[in-house]
Order: structure tokens, then C-alpha cells, then sequence
């Protein structure tokens, strides 16, 4: 390991041991639920992050959805969404989730929330309920990637004085009125020579949970490395796809969802439907992938593994192949599976080995990719943050 990646490893690991990291999901779960063909009797194993995509899947009215994380807090932030489901009406979960600022939240916690919770996220929310009471500082501006957030918007606000631009591209009506802003008004105020130097550091990919192995993949499979590729990113999201309906941007942009643009799970109808008992299918999991699964007694159908392979691929490599045996054992008859990665490609996958039918074989030799729908997918995720996606249907 090289003194760059070790301090890259060492930045990481203590953003992630210490943080709430991810406080919004940043994947499409519209394309997931196209990809995995969600029914009735499918449990879904999802990495949480923030909960807003197992929410979403939850929606699909599954058998069930296993939110596994092995930061706590990120579980702890999903526990309170659930909690807060059950215990408030609409108007206050949304002005908690949706808005990110909820009046005498610290009161409202004490009388209705915190019962609701389990020890470790009681004891995470004592101390840090009041990050949703403070009205000039949104609870999507906390956290870690909430903190770049904020970073950009007083670089935007205050520094380059652009949020009349940001406001003007944000109410669209077209693709070709979004392309006229930001070519003619945005782009070239917004790269300038400092945001491209704290673009390309690795302490803001730390902040926003990229690990130097996946950096190391952009850069090295994308022409004009990571720079490029982040800037390529943005323009496909403000010149080539709709921005009305585009959340995941909005929010780190406004501090705040609105009711017409927002997650699934923060829509009225929605709350009604958790309300109704959905909530119940949905639970919470402190583990590695490979922990829960190793401890679980059921079959997983469907796999939302989310980038996190990146993360293994690297200096983790056995433990990826260990996941994998994992997930090999719990599968279900006809498993299907996504995955994403900041590459363009997941070459690490074709070296896996894992024991099936008593014979040692390649993980690549049991899946049969999907990679003209992963493609289709790709091109309208309104994050496009990511490299590649992928559809895998698990033939053992």
C-alpha cells in the first residue's frame, strides 16, 4: 500500500466509523424497482444508507426488506424515519424529512419518538435530535455528505452568486431551457479553479463516502479522470435529463424537498400506505452483508448491493469473496441482483471464487447479466453519479 493510500484508507475509515455519513439516499430507486421486478414473496437485503430506498421498496408490498449497514447510524437515522411514521401525522413527518427543519422537534422526540427506538439509536438521537430543530441550518445540510452540501451552497450563494441561476434552472421547463442555463449562465462560473481543486481532493470524496479504491477506478477507466468525470456528471443531470422531478439534486441544492419533487416515502399517499402496516415488512440490521446473511435463517431474492463492492475490491479482496459465498448459500430459486460502481466496470467480479455444489467456481460463471436493460437504466438515473450499473440474475 502506497503512503497515498494509506492516508486515503485512514481519512475514509475515520469519516465512517465516527459520522452519520449519507443523511438522503444517492441512487435511483426508480430504475431499481424496474431492475429487480419487485413481487409479493421476494425479501430484499439492501444496504441502508439512509433508508430512503428501503422505504421505497417497501412501497412494492414485499414479503420483506432487510436494512443491513455496518454503521450504526445509519441504521439509527432509518429508525427514526420508521418511528416518526408510526408516531406523527403527515404534516410533521414531512416537515421533519421533507423540509429538514421541524419546530420543538426536541419536544416532539421526548413525547413520541424516542420510546419508539432501539437502544443504539435512542442513545445516537438524545444527543442529536437538534439537528432538525434549527431553521437556518437543515438537517440535509448535517452529516458528512450533508456538510459538502453546504459547503457548495455557500460557495454558490455567497461566493460565485449564483443561486438566482440555481432557482431559474431548478423550474425548467425543458430540456432545451435547461441546456440554454446552464451553458450560457452557469457553467463557467460555477468550474472555477477552486471548486475544481476541492473536487479533486480526497478528503471531499471521503466526506461524500467515496474510498480511494473506487477513485482509483474513475480515474483510471475514465478519460480526463475523476475531474472529468464529475464535471461530465453534472452536465448529463442539468443538460440531458429532466430536472423537475430530479429530488436527489434539489435537495442538496435548497436544503429542502418540496411536495412535487421528493422521495416516495415522503409523499401523503405513501404515509397512508406505511400507516395501513407496510411499515411492518421493513426492518433494521447493525452487520456486514456477509454477517446478517451468515446469521440469517431465510433465502434472499433480491440484492441491493449498492457500490460497496468497490469499497472490498481493493485492499479487502478475501472479504469480498466471502460476501459473495454469503450471498451464494442464502439465494433464493431465480435471485436477482444490482449493483453500481464509480468505474466503468466491475472487472474484480470475474476473479471471485466461491464454493457451489461441492465444486470451486467463478461468481461470474453463476450470474446472467442483464447488461442492455443496466444500460437503458443507466442513461435516465437522475443521480448519474455512478460509472456503470448492473442487473444480475443468480443462476445456482
Amino acid at each position: 500500500m502506497s503512503i497515498f493510500d494509506w492516508f486515503g484508507h485512514r481519512v475514509f475509515n475515520t469519516v465512517h466509523r465516527n459520522n452519520l455519513v449519507y443523511n438522503t439516499c444517492w441512487e435511483d430507486p426508480r430504475l431499481d424497482r424496474v431492475a429487480l421486478e419487485i413481487g409479493p414473496n421476494d425479501n430484499i437485503l439492501v444496504i441502508t444508507s439512509a433508508g430512503c430506498n428501503a422505504l421505497d421498496y417497501t412501497l412494492t408490498s414485499p414479503n420483506h426488506v432487510y436494512a443491513v449497514d455496518m454503521n450504526p447510524r445509519q441504521n439509527a437515522l432509518l429508525d427514526l424515519k420508521i418511528a416518526a411514521i408510526r408516531k406523527l401525522d403527515y404534516d410533521d413527518f414531512f416537515k421533519m424529512f421533507g423540509k429538514g427543519h421541524l419546530p420543538d422537534c426536541q419536544g416532539i422526540y421526548q413525547e413520541k419518538l424516542k420510546s419508539e427506538l432501539p437502544d443504539w439509536s435512542r442513545n445516537f438521537w438524545d444527543k442529536r435530535i437538534k439537528w432538525f430543530e434549527n431553521s437556518r441550518k437543515s438537517f440535509y445540510f448535517r452529516g458528512t455528505s450533508g456538510t459538502v452540501a453546504r459547503m457548495f451552497k455557500i460557495y454558490t450563494d455567497r461566493l460565485i452568486r449564483v443561486r438566482p441561476i440555481l432557482d431559474e434552472l431548478l423550474e425548467a421547463d425543458s430540456i432545451e431551457e435547461q441546456q440554454e442555463i446552464y451553458q450560457q449562465k452557469l457553467k463557467k462560473k460555477f468550474w472555477s479553479k477552486t471548486v475544481k481543486l476541492i473536487v479533486n481532493r480526497d478528503t471531499t470524496m471521503s466526506l461524500l463516502g467515496v474510498p480511494r479504491a473506487q477513485r482509483r477506478q474513475i480515474e483510471t477507466q475514465y478519460p480526463g479522470g475523476l475531474l472529468k468525470f464529475v464535471q461530465d456528471c453534472l452536465e448529463s443531470v442539468f443538460v440531458n435529463l429532466p430536472i423537475k422531478d430530479n429530488y436527489f439534486w434539489r435537495v442538496y441544492m435548497n436544503g429542502e424537498y418540496t411536495k412535487e419533487c421528493c422521495p416516495e416515502y415522503l409523499k401523503e399517499e405513501n404515509f397512508e400506505r406505511f400507516r395501513g402496516g407496510l411499515i411492518d415488512r421493513l426492518s433494521t440490521h447493525t452487520d456486514s452483508v456477509q454477517g446478517f446473511l451468515e446469521k440469517h435463517d431465510g433465502h434472499i431474492s433480491r440484492y441491493v448491493l449498492l457500490d460497496h463492492m468497490d469499497w472490498l475490491s481493493d485492499q479487502f479482496f478475501p472479504l469480498l469473496e466471502s460476501e459473495w459465498q454469503a450471498v451464494i448459500d442464502r439465494a433464493a430459486p431465480e435471485t436477482s441482483l444490482i449493483w453500481r460502481s464509480g468505474g466503468l466496470r466491475t472487472d474484480f467480479i470475474d476473479q471471485v471464487q466461491v464454493m457451489h455444489e461441492g465444486q470451486q467456481k467463478s461468481v461470474h460463471s453463476l450470474l446472467e447479466l442483464n447488461m442492455e436493460l443496466a444500460e437503458q437504466l443507466h442513461r435516465q438515473d437522475r443521480v448519474h453519479t455512478y460509472g456503470s450499473f448492473y442487473i444480475a440474475r443468480l443462476s445456482a
